[in-house]
């Protein structure tokens, strides 16, 4: 006998689990199924999908040990601090990070039990509707069992894209799994992409003592970020020893026991040569959907795979939806999370709501990166009127006192109506710093807005007041 829900989930990571609980919280019969067991020991489904195992929270761990292994090494000594030279050990460091993501993924599952979510063992594919077209009811098969649900929720993620003829074994030859996972720092490690994750990764191994080199093909660094928080970023990753070398073309790339060596032509159409211990490929990723059978019930696709769906996450059959990875946008958790709560809550009859202009991005290397809203190069494409508010941290108390001034916040408002177009910030704390400006600019705030704040002082976030107030060429302390 079929298993009968108002709501089936098709993925446990971000955007699913989410949007599962809040089903939940609103009333609807909802289950959940989750085929992929990553590194469990019994084989059963790990809940949080890429983030939770494989991604943000993992990568963060390793990037927080590696920050304090540089710091004891090198910064401490400044504030009188002396610890000797530190040692690192990878496996305990390793250790440390499966135990932070086997609470939370575990975590997941507890929260399942208390919104009375059913989890189901086993990967989700449609068969059809019960009774065929006009339908309100889908079926879909999840492991040997069949599923009826009024209302399906795909959000099956995204995985690494790889290298054609270069393939992955997490060991010479690293995806986003495998740098995780390596067990010993190499002497030099490749870099094939220079986006989030692979500027993340580099900067672990990096602090840890390996030598870095990024590879990436676009011609300039950090094309989707300000162009003076890019500039900025490239200098400091510089001083700090991480080589970035972009606009390069990917030729042979020859992997044996010993390592890699990757033949690359860079921007000035030179052939050249490097040889590395350890390759980490981060060229992007691809939606999941091969599996869902989505052929079988004419689900539509985008030519690069992803799944069409309109602003509120509708595919083109009634009563499926697609949240994350798996459909058009940046590949963030926190705008899964945002697009499952609003596809649940449009379910319910309610105004879900998700604005993809005020979605923050975050690259959390040392300094940290994030911004929200446009850019200057996008206002000037566009033909915007804009004015400029950019203060350094270097003006500010708090963050002299950490030793940690570099950077600094940029604001762009617009020029008639001084309405917060964006925010950049390349410093200390820059994501938690970045939440205050997508406030502001959900609901519509002015630069005087956050001009008229006050700021609790000494902190960070005076900086971002400050660059408020340069918008209007009256900052008082730069």
């Amino acid at each position: 006998m079929s298993k009968q829900f108002d709501v089936l989930v098709v993925g446990g990571g971000p955007g699913g689990y989410i949007a599962a609980i809040r089903a939940a919280q609103l009333g609807f019969s909802v289950a959940c199924c989750e085929s992929n067991p990553y590194a469990d020991a019994k084989g059963e489904p790990r809940l949080g999908g890429t983030c939770l195992n494989v991604g943000c929270i993992p990568s963060k761990a390793l990037l927080h040990t590696s920050h304090l292994f540089e710091e004891a090494a090198h910064g401490f000594a400044a504030q009188g601090i002396g610890v000797g030279t530190p040692t690192i050990d990878v496996a305990k460091m390793v250790g440390r990070k499966d135990g932070i993501v086997k609470q939370l993924t575990t975590g997941i599952k507890g929260l399942f039990k208390k919104n009375k979510v059913t989890l189901l063992n086993g990967h989700g594919a449609f068969v059809g509707r019960k009774g065929g077209a006009g339908s309100e009811v889908w079926q879909l098969k999840v492991g040997d069992a069949v599923v009826e649900a009024k209302q399906v929720i795909v959000a099956t993620g995204s995985r690494a894209r790889h290298l054609p003829g270069v393939p992955v074994d997490n060991e010479i030859v690293c995806d986003n799994i495998g740098a995780l996972d390596i067990a010993s720092v190499p002497k030099k490690l490749a870099v094939i992409g220079a986006g989030v994750i692979g500027l993340e990764m580099g900067s672990v191994w990096r602090r840890l003592g390996a030598e870095v080199t990024l590879l990436e093909a676009l011609p300039e660094f950090l094309s989707l970020a300000d162009v003076d928080v890019a500039r900025e970023a490239a200098k400091l990753f510089a001083k700090q020893g991480l080589q970035i070398v972009t606009g390069i073309e990917i030729g042979d790339v020859k992997v044996s026991q010993k390592g890699v060596s990757i033949d690359y032509t860079d921007q000035d159409g030179q052939e050249q040569k490097l040889d590395a211990d350890r390759l980490i490929v981060s060229i992007g990723r691809i939606p999941n959907t091969e599996g869902l059978d989505a052929d079988k019930v004419g689900l539509k696709l985008t030519e690069r795979g992803q799944i069409e769906v309109d602003a509120h996450c509708r595919t083109n059959l009634p009563g499926v939806w697609a949240v994350g990875d798996v459909v058009a946008g940046p590949m963030l958790a926190h705008k899964a999370m945002e697009e499952g709560v609003m596809v649940a809550e449009i379910m319910a009859g309610q105004a879900g709501h998700c604005n993809f202009d005020t979605i923050p991005w975050v690259i959390y290397t040392s300094p940290e990166i994030a911004w929200v809203g446009r850019t200057e190069q996008q206002l000037k494409a566009d033909g915007v009127a804009f004015k400029v508010g950019k203060i350094p941290f270097a003006a500010n108390g708090r963050a002299l006192g950490m030793g940690d001034a570099s950077g600094f916040v940029k604001m762009l408002a617009c020029a008639t109506s001084d309405r917060i177009l964006g925010v950049h910030i390349i410093g200390a704390n820059a994501s938690e710093l970045i939440s205050e400006a997508v406030v502001a600019m959900e609901f519509g705030a002015a630069a005087e807005d956050l001009a008229r704040i006050c700021h609790a002082h000494p902190t960070l976030s005076e900086v971002v007041h400050e660059a408020a107030l340069a918008c209007d060429k009256r900052p008082l302390h730069f």
